[in-house]
């Protein structure tokens, strides 16, 4: 053997099983002239290679640098071995115990070969809807259990035909070992139904009807990969108007399937990392600014469109057909999760749709589009669904199995296994009937297909919710405080350990001393905090009922201040009420009935977007307080006043911010400087707080810090003051992070004293 011949023993972890990277590996070594052989194993993709030790070493670097697009590497092992003289380089077949996977793969969009296949007339797929290869296509929203064969997914009732079968043993074709691979010969295919689900046509006719449909300014129900989304021309006013009105959604946005990106640069600013969102794998929609509204009925009152590019074989033909934007918003009952079953879709959509575009490919789990926007430069996840789940996060150190069942709004679940936790996707919220359903459906998957019995359970400490009706009269509960959760989510997806200040925004949590927390800075020492700042509490008159009536917490705020004689002063929001509904608040208010006490500066928000008459009545969670973020600009403006009390715990007085807001809207100072000034308050109040605790490490967790203004301004000014701040990247800031949050709590007890 030449002195510079050498034998590497390579394990790669991660996301690395049915994703095309032993077809890669075997490529990459051919190409570089080493030899050995590639498998699968329950470790991950075990490979012995041989060769000159450069080429071994450029092998190496080449794993992490140009792997499959869907490949998500989290370890690579590498170690020297004597020369044992592989003559070839081979794909070795792996036992069906090696075969178990210990990650579930995400969905992922359609890749660029797949696609140039499904417009090239050539090609057997020419505009075949469920075209796929080992690079994309679905994943999660199809396995029904371990091991990730077809078998194992709902593609096991479709036999390939021979040309699927050979790509799919042969190692150097991109289909190899492709689950879901299919064609017009025996895969699935399309069906369009009417709303009371007799069939019109089949096949490529049922694509081609429906866009025509969709051209004529219809709305029809298109069975996606994860669900059933409606979708009508985003150009036509009309039809998206009739789709708000069918659907009694009339502010909230929709989202935009542009045909191409620069058809999305056409109308909106779009910088690098936004397009290379666009463009990913994940193929999310991302929030970008318009340029000049073109669609103002898509996104009323709104600054920014929700994007995405076509991300399934079916959609780029549905797009590339019509040749302009669609409209593309789940397919699904008020508050219910998307919709995955066709008879459940034509009984509770025909009001809405008018047709149906189907197919017989079944769906085993929901998966909503998820949402990102950029930050600070970086990408944040708002809403973590199709492309991102069940992906895991992943813990220094193995923990012994624990489930958690999350909070009540946009819930999810998690579970860790070893050192990884697997969160599912969004869920919903909770108290919506078919929601619970799915929940129940998740935790029972979730610990099925990963053959584990959680040792302990987590829930929320509201004693009400409903995700903790799965661990009444169960043993071995822990219990996890709504905003501390908050915190330690963040702190999870950075691996922090305390001690953190955590500034915890939301709408409402359980506090410890039963009044709704919202506006928390908690000092956490990993699985213990300390609430040590919160904004003045006030009263909510109707309780749940001011959740969705901004104008109720413009009342308990000012009560708080001006009492009786609130009803006097000259404001919009008084005009709202009749003399009945005013005499009944001022009982409420005065008598402290029906009215808890919270400190949420979501609620805040709230007070302030109707004291500005933006909003008084929500058609849907955070529209108040968008539209107040929305008017914030970045200009030549001071912030209200900061009262902080004086001792070891702070409270943040409001009140001189409010009687200026008060005085200013009474002189006519505009609402733009109104909202700009109430913005800097709030992020004056974080930098005062933390100057007092003085711990560097900042963490921000809370849906309000979803608002883009608040969050940058927030990270400028506490880094200005010297603090590392923490804020999401993967996992959702709002209460779908809470799940991961609870695990953090148990994983940091576990490991107390040794971190």
């Amino acid at each position: 053997m030449q002195e510079d011949f050498h034998h590497l023993s390579i394990v790669v972890k991660g996301i690395v099983q049915g994703v095309g990277f032993r077809p890669f590996v075997y490529h990459l070594a051919k190409s570089l002239n080493v030899h050995g052989y590639v498998r699968n194993s329950t470790q991950g993709v075990m490979i012995e290679i041989e060769g000159p030790k450069k080429n071994t070493q450029e092998f190496l670097q080449k794993l992490s640098t140009e792997k499959p697009r869907c490949a998500w590497i989290t370890h690579i092992q590498s170690c020297d071995k004597p020369v044992v003289g592989y003559r070839n380089f081979e794909i070795e077949h792996s036992t069906q115990s090696s075969m178990i996977d210990t990650v579930i793969l995400p969905d992922m969009s359609i890749c660029g070969d797949c696609l140039n296949e499904i417009f090239d007339p050539l090609n057997r797929r020419y505009r075949y809807p469920f075209t796929n290869c080992t690079n994309c296509g679905p994943r999660y929203s199809i396995i029904t259990k371990f091991p990730y064969d077809r078998e194992n997914t709902t593609m096991d009732v479709f036999s390939m035909c021979q040309d699927c079968r050979d790509e799919y043993t042969n190692p150097q074709n991109r289909r190899f070992h492709a689950q879901p691979n299919a064609c017009h010969a025996c895969g699935p295919h399309l069906q369009l139904l009417k709303e009371t689900g007799e069939v019109i046509s089949t096949h490529d006719a049922a694509l081609c009807n429906a866009v025509e449909a969709i051209r004529c300014g219809e709305i029809v129900a298109v069975k996606g990969l994860g669900g059933f989304h409606f979708v009508v021309d985003a150009t036509n006013e009309a039809a998206v108007k009739k789709l708000r009105e069918k659907k009694q959604r009339f502010y909230k946005p929709f989202a935009i399937m542009y045909p191409n990106l620069q058809s999305v640069k056409n109308d909106c600013f779009v910088s690098q990392l936004e397009e290379n969102l666009l463009i990913s794998p994940e193929s999310p929609i991302v929030l970008l600014r318009h340029k000049n509204d073109v669609y103002p009925w898509v996104a009323p009152q709104n600054l920014y469109y929700g994007v995405m590019l076509p991300y399934t074989p079916l959609h780029a033909l549905i797009i590339h057909d019509l040749q302009r934007p669609i409209v593309v918003t789940s397919g699904n009952r008020s508050h219910e999760c998307i919709c995955t079953q066709e008879d459940y879709a034509i009984q509770t959509l025909g009001n809405v749709a008018s047709l149906f575009l189907v197919h017989n490919r079944k769906i085993a789990h929901h998966a909503d589009d998820s949402i990102v926007r950029v930050v600070m430069g970086r990408e944040m996840v708002m809403r973590r669904a199709r492309g991102y789940a069940p992906r895991p996060i992943l813990l220094k150190r193995d923990m012994p199995s624990t489930l958690a069942v999350g909070g009540d709004l946009k819930n999810s679940i998690a579970l860790s296994v070893a050192n990884n936790v697997f969160i599912s996707p969004y869920l919903g919220d909770l108290q919506v009937k078919t929601n619970y359903e799915a929940f129940c459906n998740n935790v029972s998957f979730i610990q099925k297909i990963y053959a584990t019995a959680p040792q302990s359970l987590i829930g929320d400490a509201h004693p009400g919710y409903c995700s903790n009706y799965l661990l009444n009269e169960r043993e071995n509960v822990v219990r996890v405080q709504h905003h501390h959760a908050h915190i330690l989510s963040c702190m999870a997806e950075y691996q922090l350990h305390g001690p953190v200040l955590g500034l915890a925004w939301d709408g409402s949590g359980y506090g410890l001393d039963a009044t709704v927390w919202g506006g928390e800075f908690l000092e956490v020492n990993n699985a213990d905090f300390r609430r040590t700042a919160h904004f003045r509490r006030f009263c909510l008159p109707g309780g749940e009922k001011a959740v969705t009536e901004p104008r109720r917490c413009a009342a308990g705020l000012l009560f708080e201040i001006y009492g009786e004689q609130v009803f006097d002063l000259d404001l919009p929001v008084w005009k709202t009420f009749s003399a009945h509904e005013k005499q009944i608040l001022q009982a409420m208010l005065k008598n402290k009935i029906n009215a808890p006490q919270t400190s949420s500066v979501g609620r805040i928000f709230d007070a302030v977007a109707s004291l500005l008459n933006l909003c008084q009545q929500q058609e849907f969670e955070g529209q108040a307080a968008m539209l107040v973020e929305f008017l914030a600009e970045e200009k030549n403006c001071t912030a209200y006043p900061v009262a902080l009390s004086k001792g070891e715990f702070m409270e943040i007085d409001w009140e001189p911010m409010l009687r200026e807001i008060v005085d200013d809207i009474t002189k006519g100072v505009c609402a733009t400087t109104i909202a700009t000034k109430f913005h800097l308050f709030l992020i004056e109040a974080a930098v005062r707080i933390a100057r007092r605790v003085a711990i560097k490490n900042v963490v921000l967790s809370g849906g309000c810090f979803q608002n883009k203004y608040l969050l940058e301004g927030c990270i400028r000014q506490l880094r200005r003051e010297g603090f590392s701040v923490y804020w999401h990247r993967e996992i959702p800031t709002n209460d779908e992070g809470i799940s991961l949050g609870q695990i953090y709590a148990c994983y940091l007890q576990q490991n107390k004293g040794d971190l």
